[in-house]
């Protein structure tokens, strides 16, 4: 129990560190990768200044190229005329994509990442818009040097995740092991107190039951009281008998495994639970799985979790009421349903209907037949067993408990 609450404890912690580590990332990958590109667009806006100077109208109307060299390793330049006519270019890391004027920023892809803008030219002394200038430069280095700081955000996030994970599985250790303590306190606690209570309540049991069997030893109007007197000690004999074997299910135990067919674990149940259905005018009924179903468990557990379950579905059952038994081999696992069409639960009452003195009409007085324990004296004997019981009801529709068991 406390492993499998050691492990949500830790996948939480290391979601939410997941999530803040990738947001941080993504922000710090953003900003980079923004910076990077302003660089870019700052060298080619200087460029473009460059370029833009570099187109001339001669006197007899004629635009010409300067034939300086302005651009670097990675840059280029191209000059056009008002037409979009290629006048001249500059340069290796060139823009093959169709000349626009009206696309100020272009990039492309291949056969080289190149990324430009496109500027107006005007005649520096008259001021006579005379053509274009579009300035490249190649992306190889920016995309390389992002790649680099993809590398070593992610591994860095990595190292990260790796320590902390294992910083996590200390302080989870350390965080529950107080929790671990205590409730192995109180587990002994139960235990010790319902070995302790078992002797005196067995003897005021006795001394009821002696008293009743000579009536004519007690006044009247005492006959009542020691009723009452056996009833109590007969309801707290059975919950510290309960408590007891709640306290050594929490404990880890050695199980008396072996090989049970599903007909010899269900058949003497119903032959024991028949007149208490009789009374009741209940029937009961049993479908179980064609083939011999064999399950891999303790025999006496097992048979205590089906006692429970064929119990609570009599118990809330109303007279002239079904309840049914069924099996079913589903894969490597066999379900064993007990559905009856009793009282049913509220989807509230489904949630709590396995916690520990729960009971769906909350008694807790000493004539009520239970002390809320059976659920969850099965559902620890079908976890103990690697198991699952799980329960699905409507309101005054009857409910089915579905015990799920790896078959053998």
């Amino acid at each position: 129990m406390f492993k499998s609450i050691r492990d949500r404890l830790l996948l939480s912690y290391l979601l939410v560190l997941v999530a803040v580590l990738g947001s941080f990332a993504l922000a710090v990958r953003i900003t980079f990768a923004r910076s990077l590109n302003e660089q870019l667009l700052a060298r080619l806006e200087v460029l473009s200044r460059v370029a833009t100077q570099e187109l001339e109208l001669e006197d007899d109307g004629v635009i010409e190229v300067d034939d300086e060299v302005i651009v670097s390793v990675n840059q280029a330049v191209q000059w056009f005329d008002v037409n979009g006519n290629l006048l001249g270019q500059q340069g290796d890391a060139l823009l093959t994509l169709p000349f626009s004027p009206t696309e100020v920023l272009q990039r492309q892809r291949s056969p080289a990442p190149v990324q430009g803008i496109t500027t107006v030219v005007n005649d520096y002394d008259t001021g006579q818009f005379i053509g274009y200038a579009r300035v490249s430069e190649s992306t190889v280095e920016l995309n390389a040097t992002l790649r680099r700081f993809d590398s070593g955000l992610g591994g860095g996030i990595a190292l990260a995740l790796g320590l902390s994970t294992l910083g996590g599985l200390w302080l989870t250790r350390q965080a529950m092991r107080p929790i671990e303590q205590s409730f192995a306190q109180l587990q002994r606690f139960t235990a010790d107190a319902s070995h302790e209570l078992r002797s005196p309540l067995m003897a005021i049991r006795a001394n009821a039951e002696v008293a009743l069997k000579y009536p004519e030893a007690i006044r009247s109007g005492d006959r009542d009281k020691f009723t009452a007197i056996q009833s109590a000690a007969t309801q707290m004999t059975a919950l510290t008998e309960d408590l007891l074997l709640l306290a050594r299910l929490d404990q880890t135990q050695i199980l008396q495994m072996e090989a049970i067919t599903l007909a010899s674990l269900i058949e003497p149940l119903l032959t024991l639970y028949q007149t208490q259905a009789d009374s009741k005018a209940i029937q009961l009924a049993v479908k179980l799985h064609d083939g011999d179903a064999v399950v891999n468990g303790d025999r006496i557990q097992l048979t205590r979790l089906l006692t429970n379950l064929l119990d609570n579905a009599l118990r809330y059952t109303p007279e002239q009421g079904q309840i049914l038994i069924q099996t079913e081999v589903k894969g490597e696992h066999i379900q064993i349903r007990v559905q009856d069409n009793g009282i049913g639960l509220t989807p509230e009452q489904q949630a709590q209907v396995f916690e520990r003195f729960w009971q769906a009409d909350q008694a807790r007085t000493y004539q009520s037949k239970g002390a809320g324990l059976g659920l969850a004296i099965a559902q620890a004997i079908a976890h103990s067993h690697n198991g699952s019981l799980s329960v699905t009801s409507q309101l005054n529709q009857g409910a089915c408990f579905t015990l799920k068991l790896p078959a053998q």
